[in-house]
């Protein structure tokens, strides 16, 4: 039998991706509403293309190092990617940072903590931090997005971890790091790590030749 916990959080699945679709995301409500399921969306890939020409990114500092930042800009205004860039496009799909592309291996990650939230590589004990191995998916966030620390998930009981909501884009092609692109979410699911709720979202690039076929996670 299921646990708890997992059963709660997958009958609670649709809410999280319907709100996602219908322009109603809150990250509060999404830490006591998600799991992982799917709902159909129509994609366009034009879309994609508009939304990738309409933010610029530049990079900072030797790469990799403590020093290196990608910093964003909307009409040569600098922004921040996780406060301005918008959740939500017209045709329902939701914008999507990637701080880790595919293949890669160095943990960047949005630095919340700094003035714009430019992108990072993060560190442990003074050092960089890289996985052990590349991954397979392209990773990063949804803007505007926020798991609260000193909300409680009524039935896992732990909180948010203080993060943007993570995202796995499960596409063929590697998104540059700092890129923004529309994604379709067709799942989501729930980590516990150390100690704290951390919600993945998995999506598929709009611009991916089986967005149209691919609608959760059982496709």
């Amino acid at each position: 039998a299921a646990h708890p916990a997992a059963a709660a959080a997958i009958r609670a699945a649709r809410n999280v991706i319907m709100e996602l679709r219908d322009g109603d995301w809150r990250a509060k409500k999404a830490a006591d509403d998600a799991a992982a399921a799917g709902v159909a969306m129509e994609v366009d890939e034009g879309a994609a293309r508009t939304v990738s020409a309409k933010y610029a990114s530049e990079k900072k500092g030797d790469y990799p190092s403590m020093d290196f930042r990608i910093f964003f800009s909307e009409d040569g205004k600098a922004i921040s990617p996780w406060h301005n860039v918008p959740l939500h496009n017209a045709d329902g799909t939701v914008n999507f940072i990637c701080e880790i592309p595919k293949e890669t291996k160095a943990k960047m990650e949005v630095a919340t903590d700094e003035e714009l939230t430019p992108i990072k590589q993060d560190t442990k004990k003074g050092k960089l931090r890289d996985y052990p191995y590349n991954i397979n998916w392209n990773y990063g966030m949804i803007p505007q997005t926020w798991e609260d620390p000193n909300h409680e998930h009524p039935t896992m009981k732990v909180m948010g971890d203080n993060d943007p909501v993570d995202v796995v884009e499960i596409g063929a092609a590697a998104l540059p790091m700092g890129s923004i692109s529309p994604v379709k979410p067709v799942g989501v699911y729930a980590m516990i790590d150390d100690g704290e709720l951390d919600w993945k979202v998995i999506a598929i690039s709009a611009a991916d030749p089986k967005a149209g076929d691919i609608n959760d996670v059982e496709d």
